[in-house]
């Protein structure tokens, strides 16, 4: 690149990258970025919506990780406009690509996966049917909870519930908490010293034939028992957890492949044992879920979310291969 000129990015994988191999961005260069939260299809989809639709867009963080000329926030600030964002918010290139990884495994895609994989099982071994137990699992997280927690917070789903819905929600926390938190942990870790950005990348090279090396691209995560129920569960009605999974980056996709069975393991070999052993509530858990100030700060970024909301169009024809 040219001195002076400015390289923007929509991700901060490729500082990720660059930080695992020892390495920089020229200092004669600006960088910036503007990150939306969402994938490229739905944030087109709302800006186009947006022409006649007021409140269709999507929010975006932007960042000015290097400006030489003291000029590039203005260009990030007017790119992040361009795009159609709501709301704009700064971050960092490093807390940006950790903090959407990390999400993507442990908040969206990967722990959503294991957590309906192993209740779909759970509930059908438990004699509910087939469909019930997709619209309990799937349709029920990717629908009124994940609605409830983008509108109103995660404590409204709690105090939704009735008393002995509170009960089995308690229990079930109690239960899951600490399995559930150590791979999250593991997870930010990874990300943090470079080894999840490592993975990702060699697990690229994977996908083709090299030096007498067969090509191991991505497998389909459709093709369970579940999956195959939900087929038929919505056959009138737009896409669900698996056609989201896989529209999303290859970045994405790798962790939901690598994540979702280890949530799915500990639920299934841990969580639920306690659960059925009926071991009292650890209280302090509780108390400290019920007190947690993310609450508060949820409930705000409640206020800021947009009006349309973000979906998949029954006739998204847009998989990726």
């Amino acid at each position: 690149m040219k001195p002076n000129s400015i390289l923007g990015l929509s991700h901060g994988f490729l500082l990720g990258h660059l930080q695992s191999l020892g390495l920089d961005f020229p200092k004669n260069i600006s960088v910036i970025a503007v990150c939306p939260k969402g994938m490229g299809p739905s944030v087109r989809r709302l800006y186009v919506q947006g022409k006649e639709i007021n409140g269709a867009g999507i929010n975006a963080s932007f960042v000015v990780h290097q400006d030489v000329d003291g000029r590039v926030a203005d260009v990030a600030l007017g790119w992040s406009v361009a795009v159609g964002s709501l709301f704009t918010f700064t971050t960092t290139l490093g807390q940006e690509y950790r903090s959407d990884i990390f999400g993507q495994r442990g908040i969206l895609l990967g722990v959503v996966h294991g957590v309906v994989e192993c209740l779909f099982r759970r509930y059908t071994e438990h004699g509910m049917s087939e469909d019930l137990a997709y619209k309990n699992t799937v349709e029920c997280i990717t629908g009124i909870v994940s609605k409830t927690i983008s509108t109103k917070g995660m404590l409204a789903v709690y105090n939704s519930l009735s008393e002995d819905g509170k009960s089995e929600f308690e229990a079930a926390y109690s239960a899951s908490n600490y399995p559930c938190m150590d791979i999250l942990y593991e997870c930010y870790e990874d990300l943090a010293s470079g080894s999840e950005i490592r993975s990702v990348v060699l697990a690229g090279h994977r996908f083709y034939e090299k030096e007498g090396v067969p090509a191991f691209p991505m497998g389909n995560i459709d093709q369970t028992r579940m999956w195959k129920v939900g087929e038929r569960v919505r056959a009138t009605r737009p896409h669900g957890v698996s056609f989201m999974v896989d529209n999303y980056s290859t970045t994405a996709r790798l962790g939901s492949r690598k994540w979702a069975p280890r949530f799915d393991y500990v639920l299934t070999q841990q969580a639920l044992v306690v659960v059925d052993a009926r071991t009292p509530v650890n209280q302090d858990l509780l108390s400290n879920f019920l007190s947690d100030p993310v609450h508060g700060a949820i409930e705000v970024c409640a206020q800021l979310r947009p009006t349309v909301d973000i979906s998949m169009p029954q006739d998204a024809d847009f998989v990726r291969p």
